[in-house]
């Protein structure tokens, strides 16, 4: 059997970058938060325009795959999605520089060393999972087609149809991360809310003010309508979407809101071909194909129900996806950055070495 563990990079948090804490590691990216003397020194020596007290890290982005809360490997040592990475940095930094230049505000990224690397500025997270639905798929559907006619507090119209175009753009807001104290909110990641309840609770959801929740959502819809033109013009239908804010301090001294994580990539977005979209056919181009092979593949019911999650993590530490299916995730991922970016993704054999060489000259390696 073959070795194929060069073709993706899995493991990011164990990098010689030296930093402050605990290594930040999340589903497919790791944080090297800098002690603050290497974010000062950066932050004069790179001539970054963000206030002088800033903290820096360097994220790496790895090719692993998510899904159902759960990273999935590959049978013959593929324990990612090859060029995956390379993409969603690619694709998320597009629209991120689309956004700057729209006006409709600013992001995390300060610096780009290397496809895989990042050099950010920290912010406070905001601890919602912003999402935008255009039209009613996914987890929506399934809700509605159990009945449900009310999801974060917002009414459903009767008689849609499973991928119909929804009267409006729906902000259907869930949890990030496990909140804890908040009335009708149980304690559990990823849980659904309601707006009033983002307004009776702002504080607990990371807002500074009342007010900002409304720049948050202004952010979040104009984003949206900027990233659906980009789509638009790739002849892609953009279905919805997930964007993530934080609070960094300018230059004034002043809080303000910024786009960060990702934005606009198939991992936090799904998208469809527009002209079998016409024809009443559904062709993905984002990782609902990959969650589509699972739930097609294993039992359903642990995929989905929560109350199930040892079973699943234990699944997704057994299971072994098919190399064939993680090279058509793959090609996924590197065809819509292209068709988004107009760039080729490249392929990286040997990427832990020239993510450590691009960041040599910054003067953060151990």
């Amino acid at each position: 059997m073959s070795d194929l563990s060069s073709l993706a990079l899995s493991s990011t948090h164990t990098l010689p970058i030296r930093h402050e804490g605990d290594v930040y590691s999340g589903k497919v990216r790791s944080v090297f938060w800098l002690k603050p003397s290497d974010s000062a020194r950066l932050i004069t020596s790179q001539s970054y325009d963000i206030h002088k007290d800033s903290q820096l890290g360097i994220m790496i982005i790895s090719d692993r795959i998510s899904a159902f809360d759960c990273i999935w490997r590959g049978e013959e040592g593929l324990m990612g999605v090859p060029g995956k990475g390379a993409a969603l940095n690619a694709i998320s930094y597009h629209w991120f520089q689309q956004f700057s230049q729209a006006g409709l505000g600013e992001n995390h990224v300060l610096d780009v060393p290397h496809p895989l690397a990042w050099i950010v500025q920290r912010a406070e997270p905001i601890k919602i999972e912003a999402i935008a639905r255009r039209h009613i798929t996914g987890s929506m559907w399934r809700d509605y087609a159990t009945g449900k006619r009310e999801i974060c507090g917002i009414s459903i119209p009767e008689g849609l149809k499973e991928h119909q175009r929804l009267p409006e753009l729906y902000i259907t807001p869930s949890t990030k991360g496990i909140l804890r104290g908040i009335p009708d909110v149980p304690e559990e990641e990823d849980v659904n809310i309601a707006r009033k309840q983002i307004i009776d609770n702002y504080q607990a959801f990371g807002f500074l003010e009342i007010s900002d929740i409304l720049t948050y959502e202004q952010m979040l819809r104009k984003g949206f309508d900027l990233i659906e033109k980009g789509f638009a013009s790739i002849d892609e239908v953009f279905v919805d979407t997930k964007f993530e804010f934080g609070y960094v301090r300018g230059n004034d001294g002043k809080r303000k809101i910024i786009y960060q994580d990702e934005v606009g990539t198939p991992d936090s977005s799904r998208s469809w071909d527009e002209k079998k979209y016409a024809e009443g056919k559904i062709v993905e181009n984002s990782k609902e194909g990959f969650r589509q092979f699972l739930l097609g593949t294993l039992e359903r019911d642990i995929l989905l129900n929560k109350k199930r999650m040892e079973e699943r993590k234990q699944l997704a530490l057994n299971y072994r996806v098919p190399v064939d299916t993680m090279i058509n995730v793959s090609n996924t991922y590197t065809n819509i950055a292209k068709r988004i970016t107009g760039k080729t993704v490249q392929s990286k054999q040997n990427a832990e070495q020239e993510i450590l060489d691009s960041l040599s000259s910054y003067g953060v390696l151990e």
